[in-house]
């Protein structure tokens, strides 16, 4: 997940909040357990996700039961997308996630993938609803995973009431459970980790973030989503020839493997504005005349607010 998907995830947290009014859910345990063969698939699958190895990934899928495939599929196109900014990858894992035939905790873990696609695509109602019920299972179960992934959902939920009186608020709880699901889940530590980087962001808690960036990148230096997040981190922390460096590399990877992609543009606009506050007005001058080109323009609306602000 990156900062350009955190207001939609936001938007379908807050509509999934009344729909889930007067639900009640049965506490039982979840763990996505698997055979000894098939959780090292899983963690093959992992692996060449992070790596940005998708295909390598899609082919490792053929060894699984079909059910955890497909899930796990839906899951690799969202991760494509999130890299690459192919807009097909989001309509080509929506297809995929409403095929699958999981069940139980495979199946919640679809439903919440669905959601994002969905709103993702611009359908925030079903968003919402495919939402709901993947919060539905997990709230209240036992496991890691459960209490990560239900942590996603209910840190934006109480978040966004937060001004409400009377309201219960148990941010804080549900970060000690993403951190806890970041460090120790067997499947889905980076699942966590891109979330929690994010609401580390969103509290000005930028230091926290880079240090849980710098763990993934440790394992995966070269993951450009990652990268990109570290820039991000620099940026804010006035660290600003370091995050240049970055995002040079960035825009020079993305150049190459998706030229004109969501993020390149992201990368771009942001060497505007660090250039602009580093005092170098005419290398900001440089980045900024190519955001009038026609392919930034129509990918515009992709990018979020925070980052086309100011330039």
């Amino acid at each position: 997940m990156s900062k350009y998907m955190l207001k939609p995830l936001q938007v379908f947290v807050f509509l999934s909040f009344f729909l889930l009014l007067g639900v009640k859910t049965e506490a039982k345990e979840t763990s996505f357990a698997l055979d000894e063969f098939s959780a090292s698939v899983v963690q093959a699958v992992v692996e060449k996700t992070m790596l940005q190895d998708y295909d390598g990934a899609i082919k490792e899928l053929r060894a699984l039961e079909p059910s955890v495939a497909c899930v796990l599929h839906g899951m690799i196109l969202t991760s494509r997308f999130d890299d690459l900014g192919d807009t097909l990858d989001i309509q080509k894992a929506i297809l995929q996630l409403n095929q699958c035939k999981a069940k139980k905790e495979w199946k919640a873990l679809g439903q919440l993938q669905l959601g994002f696609a969905l709103v993702q695509n611009g359908n925030s109602i079903k968003g919402a609803l495919s939402t709901r019920e993947a919060a539905q299972f997990f709230k209240d179960k036992e496991s890691t995973d459960a209490k990560a992934f239900y942590a996603i959902y209910g840190y934006y939920l109480d978040q966004s009431l937060r001004h409400i009186p009377f309201v219960s608020d148990k941010r804080k709880k549900y970060i000690d459970d993403l951190k806890w699901g970041a460090e120790n889940s067997k499947y889905f530590s980076y699942v966590f980790t891109s979330p929690l980087v994010w609401i580390y962001y969103d509290r000005e808690e930028y230091e926290q973030a880079l240090h849980l960036i710098e763990k993934v990148l440790k394992k995966f230096p070269r993951n450009r989503v990652f990268l990109q997040n570290k820039a991000d981190m620099l940026y804010k922390l006035k660290r600003f020839d370091e995050a240049i460096q970055v995002y040079l590399f960035s825009v020079q990877e993305y150049y190459y493997d998706a030229p004109f992609s969501i993020r390149y543009w992201c990368a771009v606009a942001n060497l505007v504005k660090i250039y602009r506050d580093k005092g170098d007005l005419e290398k900001s001058a440089h980045w900024r005349e190519k955001l009038d080109d026609k392919a930034f323009i129509a990918l515009k609306k992709w990018l979020d607010p925070s980052i086309l602000s100011d330039l």
